[in-house]
């Protein structure tokens, strides 16, 4: 490989990624603003992009004309314009093995601290109520709980391997995977509707797309357990918010993680931020130092590689196109 090649970084990608690309002799063009008019002029000769969570469609995709792949740090890929990259049979790559321990162990975290009403309890202590801790009523243990797992990929596999360690049983509602698959990993299969009436933790680990959609919703939620815990680390829109709402203020469930939004960031006002037995993240589950280094290596190492002609179909989605 020569100078010629030149790959863009759209966003903040750890050194141990960039290093790759020098190491290869690649230009490196980091992109820190996302207006329309510089993305275009920064992209428009890059044989490769790596991309975080800045969308990348058309209106900048159609002037790429060196473009040879797209690679995302991350797994998601809606922010993408996949028709464009398979009208072109350009590779779209995602970073398939760097983040599940990260994301695994932020579902863990929520399950955790929303069953232990951990931000209840730390406000008591910080407002001087030490001596009300009888006021932290109903929390619950994950030792021996119900645990569904929907989406069993790599992300659902690391936190079955984990869930089974507080010796719970762990459910999986996947109908991509064989039921063979879920065995082998000490998980049982089972129904998705029969999943969520027996569940008392849910985890959601799977894309955003018109099927998925609104997968969790008032019906949904009419099924649970009302000590049930739902987390959702994947995408927003997949539980409907609204739905999720009233669950929570008519004690339809127990309590919620979200990780994810629609939209992302949430407007200041949504009703979203003042339910009560929510917590919440910014959408940084995969974001450890760990994973951010991982992500970042996985995703320049999927760009470089298919430059290269060793192409990780691995990882590539589109894969149909090669």
């Amino acid at each position: 490989m020569g100078s010629s090649l030149k790959v863009a970084l759209v966003g903040d990608f750890h050194q141990d990624g960039i290093d790759i690309l020098e190491k290869n002799n690649i230009i490196c063009e980091k992109v820190f603003d996302y207006s329309k008019e510089n993305m275009i002029d920064k992209l428009k000769d890059a044989h490769g992009i790596g991309i975080r969570t800045i969308p990348l469609f058309s209106d900048i995709l159609t002037k790429c004309n060196h473009l040879k792949i797209v690679g995302r740090h991350g797994v998601g890929y809606d922010s993408v314009d996949l028709k464009y990259l398979n009208e072109n049979k350009i590779p779209l790559a995602i970073t398939g093995t760097s983040n599940a321990v990260s994301v695994a162990e932020h579902v863990l975290m929520m399950f955790l601290s929303s069953a232990r009403r951990t931000i209840f309890a730390d406000k008591l202590v910080k407002d001087g109520k030490f001596s009300d801790k009888t006021l932290v009523k109903n929390t619950y243990e994950l030792f021996q709980k119900n645990i569904l797992i929907i989406g069993f990929g790599r992300i659902g596999k690391a936190l079955a391997k984990r869930c089974l360690a507080f010796e719970a049983k762990v459910f999986v509602y996947d109908p991509f995977i064989e039921k063979n698959v879920i065995e082998e990993s000490q998980c049982h299969y089972i129904d998705f509707k029969e999943g969520l009436s027996l569940a008392d933790f849910i985890t959601l680990h799977l894309p955003l797309s018109e099927k998925t959609m609104n997968l969790i919703s008032h019906n949904e939620f009419n099924l649970m357990k009302k000590n049930c815990i739902l987390v959702n680390t994947s995408r927003g829109g997949i539980v409907n918010q609204d739905a999720l709402i009233n669950a929570l203020n008519n004690k339809l469930i127990f309590a919620a993680g979200l990780d994810v939004f629609l939209p992302e960031p949430p407007e200041k006002n949504d009703p979203i931020l003042v339910t009560e037995n929510l917590i919440f993240s910014p959408h940084n589950s995969a974001l450890t130092l760990e994973g951010r280094k991982r992500m970042s290596v996985e995703t320049i190492e999927n760009i470089v590689s298919h430059l290269n002609g060793n192409t990780n179909v691995a990882n590539i989605v589109n894969k149909d196109i090669l």
